[in-house]
């Protein structure tokens, strides 16, 4: 068995930053191997796009995940730069629901599910896990998210892995506003064999709404300030989410299977 596999820097213009990401196309489904491809290849999240069914699956190192926002830019990315011409959009069926992407002229734009979160008191549990307490945290339907006073903060939070490990949801957001864009973010998610993820399209579910209603905004522009960094361009509508970003091809490859 041979896999054409590309790897592209998601959410950047630039190689080398934004967050990697392995793409395959394929009409794999034997799930057991798909979780040994992208434990091999060890980063964030693998795609498996099956075009026949139109489905798009993810990977992390350790298990399949319901939602990957990176991972999706980077197979739409490939999808119009390598295997097709002039398209302007693609969708696919997921665990979450049905994903588009549309080829806009400056960027592609995700058109992914708002999350549904609430309020909780968290703010001890999370200051435990940082080393700094939050102002408030709220629980979605994937991620704890904690909402901090300032970018430097966010930028100088050490986690303790094993104690984030232990919170409610899959990962943990921690978000301020900024000088520099309407706000920055982080995402941390060793759960999943991720200790800091470096741009997270999918925490954006969560980050535009409530960003968008705090800043009276509907569109906004987000840096997450991981060591690799990323820019999205965000909008907010009644039950949606538009994530918009760059990408960038770092390597085609073949995998062979014997």
């Amino acid at each position: 068995m041979k896999l054409n596999v590309y790897y592209v820097d998601a959410f950047t213009s630039n190689l080398f930053s934004g967050n990697p990401a392995a793409v395959i196309f394929s009409d794999l489904s034997d799930a057991s191997l798909m979780q040994k491809i992208a434990a091999e290849n060890n980063l964030s999240e693998t795609a498996f796009i099956n075009l026949d069914t139109s489905s798009i699956r993810w990977f992390s190192p350790t298990c399949e995940v319901d939602l990957c926002g990176h991972a999706t830019l980077a197979s739409a990315f490939v999808y119009f730069n390598y295997l097709t011409q002039g398209q302007s959009s693609i969708s696919l069926n997921s665990a979450s629901g049905v994903l588009s992407v549309s080829n806009k002229e400056n960027f592609l734009e995700l058109d992914f599910p708002k999350d549904n979160f609430n309020e909780v008191d968290m703010i001890d549990f999370v200051k435990e896990a940082t080393g700094k307490e939050p102002i408030e945290t709220y629980l979605g339907d994937i991620n704890l998210f904690a909402v901090y006073e300032s970018e430097e903060t966010i930028k100088n939070i050490n986690p303790n892995f094993e104690l984030v490990s232990k919170l409610k949801g899959q990962g943990l957001i921690i978000s301020s506003t900024s000088k520099e864009c309407d706000f920055v973010s982080r995402y941390f998610c060793p759960k999943y064999g991720i200790n800091e993820d470096p741009v997270t399209g999918s925490a954006h579910t969560t980050l535009i709404p409530y960003w968008s209603k705090k800043l009276d905004k509907s569109i906004l522009i987000a840096n997450q300030v991981s060591q690799r960094g990323g820019e999205l361009f965000c909008s907010s509508s009644d039950d949606r989410v538009l994530i918009g970003g760059n990408a960038v091809l770092y390597m085609k490859g073949t995998i062979e299977i014997n």
